[in-house]
């Protein structure tokens, strides 16, 4: 089996989420500010967000990696979530964001999301990448245009919970010389 998935840029560390993440994301999950555009835009129950742990776990069983937590390097503080994310049914292997509402505007959404989809091209055979944003979620698609994200579409046909936009990166091509 490989390795766990874990990357770092000079400020944070994306790593596997774990149980013991539980009341931090809980307490994440239970914010209707922080929940409104993610799923089907309600707050979560301590018992739904232990469930969204082992999803992400079974996530990393199946496909090799998955969603981690954003971890701020210097003091080990939970900030969020983000990573690479393609269960049955996605469009293409997305890459998402969120963040502690205490943190926001500090640019960690945008450092994550890069240094996720950086990961993602590094793959073989990814040629492009998604992030699914509410189309209210004026914040998360600000994050996905800095990112190089183009709007495609919105997806409307009862796949998701909600309509969603979807947000398409492609593989940069690649510097002259190598």
């Amino acid at each position: 089996m490989s390795a766990l998935l874990v990357i770092e840029t000079p400020r944070l560390r994306l790593r596997p989420i774990r149980e013991s993440d539980l009341d931090d994301l809980a307490r994440l999950n239970a914010d209707l500010g922080v929940m409104r555009y993610v799923g089907a835009g309600r707050p979560m129950t301590r018992q739904q967000s232990w469930r969204q742990i082992a999803l992400v776990m079974g996530h990393q069983q199946m496909r090799g990696y998955s969603i981690l937590a954003i971890e701020e390097r210097a003091s080990g503080a939970f900030l969020g979530r983000s990573g690479p994310w393609f269960p049955l049914g996605w469009p293409m292997l997305e890459v998402g964001w969120l963040v502690d509402p205490r943190r926001q505007g500090e640019g960690i959404a945008t450092e994550a999301g890069r240094a996720s989809l950086e990961w993602c091209f590094r793959q073989p055979g990814v040629e492009q990448v998604c992030s699914l944003i509410h189309p209210e979620n004026a914040p998360s698609a600000r994050v996905a245009a800095k990112l190089g994200g183009k709007l495609e579409r919105t997806i409307d046909d009862g796949s998701f919970s909600t309509a969603v936009d979807l947000w398409v990166y492609r593989r940069p091509a690649p510097a002259i010389g190598q």
